[in-house]
């Protein structure tokens, strides 16, 4: 199956991207009526516009990798309902709050019953640390997935910024599965995701035509979660920190500082690193390229941190990847200085 997963991973991720494009094409007069996103204190676009393309990058997404999965059969191939049941229902809540806004209390209830799905789903032999109580692992789980599906939807605030991310990370992942080291159907996911983010990306440029909404970033980041809990689960814990460095550092840096001081930190904002950058002189096509840059070559890292046998070199790695992290925040924090 390892051999054959190339081939498989072209299969999902194809299919994937062609469906992604020809709905959110389609999609697009219907959510300019019911699904306008308008200008406000978190957003960076000035024109209404439409958002929910997340209906067809997760559609896409799911039927590509099913059908991928279905198709090949493999014992090893089977991947927990749970997981496609509760990708579903957290695309749901997300639409519902796109059109309807829903308040914050039954928003996380809502979500935290999507991750709790995730985990309970997983086998209770899959331990991180062996000594540590099964119950208290299971809650860091649940909190740390909770907060990765938060993170992913906070920092959805740019043309283009969710694409920048997710396809480095997604591409990776399917690398690293080749490599032996994600299960085949986790791959198969990864690489109809990569494709569907793919055929969203045309229409997500700057300016953009239409948003994902969070029908799209909470599903991505509850998907994009389950595959590092994978890597996680065998044993590559610094490749499964170093793929959403840039996300987990912008947006945990972000919530200390509104934390510290005392902002409403659950409401809209545009206090992340990112959205610094294009008041300070930095254009949205820039800011994008370098996060771009920068989750390749944590991409890189984290690919070499698997390769390696040697614990110091893994270290070393997550030292380089995580000091290209904080130089772009600290350059994204600084006003630009003119050109003209």
């Amino acid at each position: 199956m390892a051999n054959s997963q190339p081939l498989l991973s072209l299969a999902a991720a194809v299919p994937a991207a062609l469906l992604s494009g020809v709905l959110t094409w389609a999609l697009r007069p219907l959510l300019l009526r019911i699904a306008l996103a308008k200008p406000n204190a978190r957003s960076s676009h000035r024109v209404p516009t439409p958002q929910g393309a997340g209906i067809a990058v997760i559609a896409a997404t799911l039927v590509a990798a099913a059908a991928v999965i279905a198709f090949a059969g493999a014992v090893e191939m089977r991947i927990p309902l749970a997981v496609f049941g509760a990708t579903l229902f957290i695309a749901a809540v997300g639409f519902a709050d796109d059109i309807y806004s829903i308040p914050v209390v039954p928003r996380l209830s809502l979500q935290g019953a999507a991750v709790a799905a995730v985990i309970l789903a997983a086998p209770d032999n899959l331990r991180l640390v062996a000594g540590c109580p099964f119950w208290l692992e299971r809650g860091l789980l649940f909190l740390a997935g909770l907060w990765f599906v938060n993170l992913v939807n906070f920092m959805d605030g740019l043309d283009l910024m969710t694409v920048a991310e997710i396809v480095p990370v997604t591409g990776a992942l399917v690398l690293l599965g080749w490599l032996s080291e994600l299960p085949a159907s986790t791959t198969v996911v990864a690489a109809a995701l990569f494709g569907a983010m793919l055929g969203f990306a045309p229409f997500n440029k700057p300016v953009a035509r239409i948003f994902l909404g969070d029908v799209g970033s909470l599903p991505i980041g509850l998907l994009v979660g389950w595959c590092l809990l994978q890597l996680v689960w065998h044993h590559q814990v610094t490749a499964a920190l170093l793929l959403p460095l840039y996300y987990l550092a912008d947006a945990t840096v972000t919530l200390l500082r509104r934390v510290a001081r005392r902002e409403p930190f659950w409401e809209g904002h545009r206090s992340h690193f990112y959205q610094r950058a294009t008041e300070n002189g930095f254009s949205v096509s820039r800011v994008v390229s370098e996060v771009f840059a920068l989750n390749v070559l944590l991409a890189a890292l984290a690919t070499g941190s698997v390769m390696t046998s040697s614990t110091p070199i893994a270290v070393l790695l997550f030292v380089i990847g995580a000091a290209a992290t904080a130089f772009l925040l600290h350059r994204f924090s600084r006003v630009r200085p003119s050109l003209g």
